[in-house]
């Protein structure tokens, strides 16, 4: 690869960067979505479209 004189390591410390983002987007969608009032509309949304109306 083709690089300036001293970027040897840039790449690698972007991928540490992209790791450590998609680690903490990871944690922030889990608890955004293990919370209640959001388990609770999705079981809502499962049980209407389960639900036959007659």
């Amino acid at each position: 690869m083709w690089f300036l004189p001293g970027d040897e390591g840039t790449t690698t410390a972007e991928y540490a960067i992209g790791t450590v983002a998609a680690a903490a987007f990871a944690v922030a969608l889990y608890v955004l979505l293990s919370g209640d009032s959001v388990s609770a509309t999705l079981a809502g949304l499962v049980h209407k479209a389960l639900t036959v109306a007659t």
